[in-house]
């Protein structure tokens, strides 16, 4: 009786399960119903997805404003030149494109294969195309998995059982540099780049392909197509120019790349260069702006990019008040709100205090020229009681070289030690006579031996009571024997002192054959601060200096 029991528990537990399954397998969509529900919600998932592409916002003023040809873009006319040289000939370059940031280094690299296309004897066709990716971005890895810049070999045990997966067959993935074969490979930020991704690519420069590895591969694989195998054994095509843009500086760059490239310099854009972005984009918004506010705007822009952004706001708040025009008071009420600085250009007075000169220097970051303002005061006190101060300047630099790191005497602090050297030695006046004290206005670190002309200028000027004649600005080296060396960057100097009205830019004399604007103001060569002294003091270099007591400063005599 028991095992009777038990036995129809058995059955009716099975006919319980059979019932059960048959109920599922009723109810469960047969093969054709899935096919069928999947396409369904694919159909859905596409509708959604063309439904949001057919929406969209306006259309922002920064790419309106955006130059559509290299004609477009405002200050670069030089730079724009040298571009289409190295790029729209017969026979392209690869280009590095340094220049401080929103002047136009992107735009023209964008524009610049449409411009190279219209050369009939250029390498560049329709087919050509322009490929753009951040350096900042790029990510790799060891393994090879993932690399959008130089491709990748996708192997079975990473890409699991896909078409090749499942045959155990490495499946190698085109990168950027084989997209841009036979067009232009863009890299923005450059500098940036991870050394490791730096070699690689000078690698692909020289080669103009790139060769992938994989464990999984073996010539002798007959199910491998022939187009892997032809890629593993002869490389993938790369053979495309580099275009390059950077804000570092060019000694931050690789040498192995730079040696490989065509450098081209963008400046920075000067306050009228700012006011036509402004007007263009004022243009392209379909409003209107006073010539004192569009002004204002340039002032307060330190590139194209804070003027567009600026008259965006300003634009936006004229429009919520009722109004088509925008005004002085939105563009400084778009500055107060978002903290922007104003730029002062500074111009030279018209006449200067007994020691104060004004030099000429290249700014950080390739932003141009500039005018720097150096003041001395000299007052007599028993001899050799004498002090030195100065101040606004970078005493000592710390230089990281690969094995160590040095720290020196600033070379503006040494060139000061030479003007005063060549001051005693030339004109028996000795530093220790006097308390000196150096100033350079305005907030902004500065470095280099291209003052000594300024400061030499400054302390005599101090030193003697006499004021600098006119509207003169100088650059040089000055060495302890009172000789002028050549500097670098004449040309950004000689701009900025006519932009800043000058009268006159005295230039050592190693710098005679250098190209200088057609603007540039007045130009003296000299070899010897004897020179300096006649130009700037008006002959007092000739004449023995009177020396008086008391102070010999910005305040007089």
């Amino acid at each position: 009786m028991k095992y009777f029991i038990l036995a129809a528990a058995q059955a009716a537990l099975t006919v319980l399960i059979i019932l059960v399954i048959s109920r599922r397998r009723h109810n469960a969509p047969s093969t054709k119903q899935r096919i069928l529900a999947k396409k369904e919600d694919n159909g859905k998932e596409l509708s959604e997805l063309r439904t949001a592409r057919a929406r969209s916002l306006s259309v922002p003023l920064c790419e309106l404003s955006r130059p559509s040809s290299l004609c477009d873009i405002v200050g670069q006319d030089e730079g724009i030149r040298a571009l289409k040289a190295a790029l729209c000939g017969k026979n392209p370059q690869h280009v590095l494109i340094y220049g401080p940031p929103g002047v136009g280094k992107t735009c023209a690299a964008r524009l610049v294969l449409e411009e190279a296309r219209k050369n009939p004897e250029s390498p560049f066709d329709e087919k050509s195309k322009f490929i753009e990716v951040d350096a900042t971005c790029t990510r790799f890895d060891e393994r090879s998995i993932a690399d959008p810049l130089m491709g990748s070999v996708h192997d079975p045990i990473y890409q699991g059982a896909g078409a090749y997966g499942a045959q155990g067959i490495p499946q190698p993935k085109p990168g950027a540099v084989s997209r841009a074969h036979c067009g232009i490979l863009f890299l923005d930020e450059i500098g940036e780049l991870h050394p490791t991704q730096m070699n690689k690519l000078l690698k692909v420069l020289e080669d103009r392909k790139v060769f992938f590895e994989s464990a999984y591969y073996s010539r002798d694989n007959q199910s491998i197509p022939a187009y892997i195998h032809d890629i593993f054994q002869n490389g993938m095509p790369a053979d495309f120019r580099l275009v390059g843009a950077t804000t570092r500086l060019p000694e931050e760059i690789s040498s192995a790349l730079r040696s490989r490239c065509v450098e081209i310099f963008f400046n920075g854009l000067s306050p009228n260069d700012l006011k036509k972005i402004v007007c263009g984009a004022v243009e392209r918004l379909g409003c209107v702006i006073t010539d004192e506010a569009a002004s204002c705007c340039a002032s307060y822009s330190g590139s194209g990019r804070d003027a567009v952004n600026i008259l965006q706001l300003a634009g936006g708040a004229a429009h919520m008040d009722g109004r088509a025009g925008i005004r002085k008071s939105d563009i400084e009420w778009v500055a107060k709100t978002c903290r922007y600085q104003r730029r002062f250009a500074g111009c030279l007075p018209d006449s200067s205090k007994p020691g104060t000169s004004f030099g000429l220097g290249v700014s950080s970051g390739m932003a141009g020229g500039t005018v720097i303002e150096i003041e001395c005061s000299a007052t007599s006190v028993p001899s050799g009681t004498g002090r030195l101060d100065i101040t606004g300047v970078i005493e000592e630099e710390e230089i990281d070289m690969r094995s160590r790191r040095i720290r020196r005497k600033s070379s503006i602090v040494s060139s000061l030690d030479n003007v005063l050297t060549a001051a005693k030695r030339r004109f028996g006046i000795d530093f220790k006579d006097y308390d000196i004290r150096f100033n350079i206005p305005g907030g902004t670190l500065v470095d280099g031996p291209s003052a000594g002309a300024a400061f030499i200028a400054a302390y005599l000027s101090a030193v003697t009571g006499r004021s600098i004649c006119g509207k003169i600005c100088l650059t040089g080296e000055i060495t302890m024997h009172g000789d002028v060396r050549g500097v670098g960057g004449v040309r950004e100097k000689a701009e900025a002192a006519a932009a800043a009205g000058a009268h006159m830019i005295i230039i050592p004399y190693e710098n005679k054959d250098e190209p200088l604007p057609d603007a540039a103001p007045l130009v003296r060569y000299v070899q010897d601060i004897g020179e300096i002294v006649d130009l700037a003091l008006g002959g007092a270099g000739t004449e023995p200096f009177a020396h008086k007591s008391g102070v010999h400063a910005l305040g007089g005599i």
